[in-house]
């Protein structure tokens, strides 16, 4: 799950633009190099890429915004981001490495992000109804069980086992990055293994701040960007975190965080709370690819067995990474990743 308030960041981050480190491209797969680049046909020439689809809801139609980069009929990978109410931004980096190894994906802000449509019907920010926006999503970018990746990283993640349980049929590979599959066990892991290693005094007034629900207090994230978040969810300065990720977290939309992730940064609060899905997972038949870091704020070891209670399953894990190795431990990262693809395309896995 995505774990700072927006708000509150922005007053004790120093703004920092760094580029995602480049790695030389890997093999093409697919796709050659030069139709890659080939927009014949494809109705989102216009606007460099960019579709605003239609989500049909209880509430009435509301519009998502997605971008295509590239082009490969064999393989499409869907981008689920984290938050919920996050953004695509945070994904930048893969923009360093998905082109040179010929792999067409596309950027999504889910309904209530920074991009697409934000209602304020609370009543929207229902897990079920997330799903279906995902399958509307595919729908409108023609995606099939012949090129169909689906990425899921934190609560993407999350969205990601839910679609996979009830669409999988759609599906050629699914990759859930970063997220465990069972709440409760994410928060038994953040209570019994992260907060130990606090310092004992700054987690009881991390803790007594989150008792008062004082979570506007500058105090409290002032306590948990040098002491958690940097420790686990991204592992450099916050002032030199990528600008991607700096712009996720301004445009982070807490009317959707709130009332699924809850309030408090020390546990899962609010719909998700009792979400687990450990038990399904032995359903999920399509190639798997679950992937896990050391520094995570997710239970490296978990995400392992995760791996194995798939019927095709295999695990990346990221020595160097914490809840974002994309950037932390980016090479591991997207050399596992892009590999899963290529075997998945080309029948090895």
């Amino acid at each position: 799950m995505l774990r700072p308030r927006a708000f509150v960041l922005l007053a004790v981050l120093a703004v920092a633009l760094s580029g995602s480190s480049c790695a030389k491209p890997a093999t093409q797969t697919g796709a050659k190099a030069g139709s890659y680049f080939d927009n014949t046909g494809r109705d989102d020439v216009l606007a460099g890429g960019v579709k605003m689809i239609p989500i049909s809801t209880p509430k009435g139609t509301f519009h998502v915004w997605t971008k295509r980069t590239g082009n490969n009929p064999r393989i499409k990978v869907l981008l689920l981001h984290g938050g919920p109410g996050a953004t695509h931004e945070c994904f930048e980096a893969f923009d360093s490495y998905f082109p040179g190894s010929g792999i067409e994906y596309y950027y999504y802000d889910q309904l209530g992000s920074w991009y697409s449509d934000q209602p304020k019907d609370s009543s929207l920010w229902d897990l079920p109804r997330f799903v279906e926006e995902v399958e509307q999503v595919r729908q409108a970018l023609h995606l099939t069980h012949e090129d169909f990746y689906l990425f899921g990283q934190s609560w993407g993640g999350l969205l990601a086992m839910e679609y996979a349980l009830k669409y999988q049929q759609n599906l050629k590979g699914l990759i859930v990055s970063n997220m465990m599959a069972s709440a409760p066990a994410y928060g038994e892991y953040a209570e019994k293994v992260l907060m130990p290693q606090m310092d004992p005094n700054v987690l009881a007034e991390i803790k007594r701040i989150d008792a008062a629900k004082d979570f506007g207090n500058p105090r409290y994230m002032g306590l948990l960007i040098p002491n958690h978040y940097e420790k686990h969810f991204l592992r450099m300065p916050a002032a030199e975190w990528p600008d991607g990720v700096q712009r996720m977290f301004k445009h982070l939309n807490n009317d959707v965080y709130v009332p699924m992730q809850g309030p408090s940064e020390l546990g899962v609060g609010g719909s998700l709370a009792t979400w687990d899905r450990s038990a399904d997972l032995g359903k999920i038949a399509v190639p798997t690819l679950v992937i896990g870091a050391r520094y995570d704020t997710m239970d490296p070891a978990y995400m392992e067995k995760m791996a194995k209670q798939v019927q095709n399953g295999r695990y990346l894990f990221c020595p160097k990474g914490s809840h974002l190795a994309m950037y932390d431990d980016q090479q591991t990262y997207f050399t596992g990743l892009t590999r899963f693809i290529r075997d998945v395309d080309e029948g090895k896995f």
